[in-house]
């Protein structure tokens, strides 16, 4: 090699109309070591990663690979032939073709005058991929029979095909279990042992300190840190990334705890069996357990997403039957899921559509547009989303804005029961803090609020009781002050 460093980016500045995204920014990796990268959303991490892998042009700087100058001209294609490889979010897959065909997409063997996919070769190729990783899979598998973190492997593999020298992984766990989370560590530390140096790009500090060696911090546009992992701690990487001191990442406020509002008698659905609990206005109700637990079926049986087969729903002490969310909305229970872009959102449609549309029959038969535009306005400020209008498409804003988007959908509809799945998923550290005052004002408004988290901390820095989901079940209940994280985990994890 002729640099220590496997990776290098020298003074990269970026502008665009109105924004300096990158100014005078650097990182550098070395060979078999692990960055992460991390900042909220906006600090210019994906600007960073688009001119290194050449999806955009830098307005100034270099990159050095192995000492040697990445000309700016080289394209996608080029800089992964390079060695420069990118795994986004979004895995980039065909279900309907084999493991095999999406390892070498667009670089399938043939043979023959016609140039026929030669399948013969095409399996010895993938075998010998899938067994340098000791993977058991059939190379003539479809890729749409396999789980995400399996699918996931694969995006890894093909990387890996090319030779890759430089491996980036945006928010590589964000769809895995916690089993799958701990293989995908384990596969990462194979690459870095053989020589890949790997930037991990997340917002999960816990991510960072499991896997990583170093850490660069970026904020407005900016490098702020430059950090050991080991001679770091999560206080200190929060305040770089918000740019001031955070000594309480979970703002509780006690807020007057009411009468029952919604109380679910022996519910089952799917995997959840004989599921009851009750709450309260002004209280947050934490539901949490791992990945299959049941806690997401129960709760979207309740409300009318999946068939119960058993079990009775009372809102304000009447029994309600709940077929669809437009029947759980008429008795005021407003829902949040999991999957803000699948579920939550229409992508590609406005800030303004996405608002207002469960309220639509509240604004006349024909859409009374400046009684919209009022309400629209009104949600903005008070959930401080940042947006440069209310008709730009919701897809070009931030995960923490798009989060606020389908909160501002559902509160606008004035619920009296938010039910909210993963509701800091893939969010920067400030806009989770941004949340979790949120729910504390609804309660103080009256309003009830469940949560379904897989992130403990969370759960128990803001909820008043937690339930605790096993194999379909509730096997535990703490009120607040009652529970150690230890606790809550032994359970979830099958201990007593």
């Amino acid at each position: 090699m002729g640099s220590e460093y496997r990776l290098q980016m020298k003074g990269v500045t970026k502008q665009f109309p109105g924004v300096l995204a990158l100014d005078n920014v650097d990182l550098e990796v070395k060979a078999g070591e692990v960055l992460a990268l991390i900042g909220e959303n906006g600090a210019g991490k994906s600007t960073m990663m688009k001119i290194l892998s050449g999806a955009l042009v830098n307005d100034q700087g270099e990159i050095y690979l192995d000492g040697e100058l990445v000309p700016p001209e080289k394209n996608a294609r080029e800089r992964l032939d390079m060695g420069i490889a990118i795994i986004y979010q979004e895995l980039n897959y065909l279900d309907e073709m084999t493991i095999a065909e999406n390892l070498f997409m667009g670089e399938l063997p043939v043979k023959g005058a016609l140039k026929t996919v030669d399948y013969k070769k095409l399996k010895q190729q993938a075998q010998e991929l899938l067994k340098r990783f000791d993977l058991p899979y059939d190379p003539f598998t479809k890729v749409g029979n396999l789980t995400t973190a399996e699918k996931q492997m694969i995006e890894i593999l093909r990387a890996v095909s090319k030779d890759v020298k430089v491996l980036v992984m945006d928010e590589p766990t964000s769809s895995l279990s916690e089993t799958e989370v701990q293989e995908l560590y384990g596969f990462i530390k194979d690459l870095a042992s053989r020589g890949v140096a790997i930037i991990y790009i997340s917002h999960k500090l816990d991510e960072v300190f499991a896997v990583t060696d170093k850490i660069q911090v970026m904020r407005d546009g900016k490098r702020v840190g430059y950090l050991n992992t080991k001679d770091t701690t999560e206080e200190e990487l929060v305040e770089l990334m918000v740019g001031r001191e955070v000594s309480d990442m979970y703002p509780k406020v006690e807020a007057e705890i009411g009468d029952v509002i919604l109380e679910v008698k022996h519910v089952d659905c799917e995997i959840a069996h004989d599921i009851s609990f009750e709450v309260r206005k002004g209280e947050i109700l934490g539901l949490f357990g791992l990945l299959g637990s049941g806690r997401t079926e129960a709760v979207e049986g309740i409300l009318g997403k999946k068939e119960m087969t058993a079990g009775e729903v009372y809102v304000e002490g009447k029994k309600v039957t709940i077929k669809n969310m437009i029947d759980a909305k008429k008795y005021g229970l407003a829902y949040v899921p999991a999957s803000r872009k699948d579920e939550g959102l229409v992508l590609m449609h406005s800030v303004r559509n996405n608002t207002s549309i469960t309220v639509l029959d509240q604004l006349g038969g024909i859409i009374d547009k400046k009684k919209e535009t009022a309400m629209i306005d009104q949600w903005i400020r008070k959930l401080q989303i940042k947006t440069p209008s209310p008709d730009v498409s919701v897809d070009s804003l931030s995960g923490g804005n798009q989060q606020k988007v389908v909160l501002a959908k559902w509160l606008a509809a004035d619920p009296k029961v938010l039910i909210v799945n993963e509701p800091t998923r893939g969010i920067d550290v400030g806009a989770k803090v941004e949340i979790y005052k949120l729910l504390e004002e609804l309660c103080q408004q009256g309003i009830a609020v469940v949560m379904i988290s897989s992130e403990l901390p969370e759960t128990v820095g803001i909820a008043d009781r937690i339930l605790i989901f096993k194999e379909g079940e509730i096997k535990g209940e703490f009120n607040r002050r009652d529970f150690t994280q230890k606790q809550i985990l032994q359970i979830a994890a099958g201990g007593e």
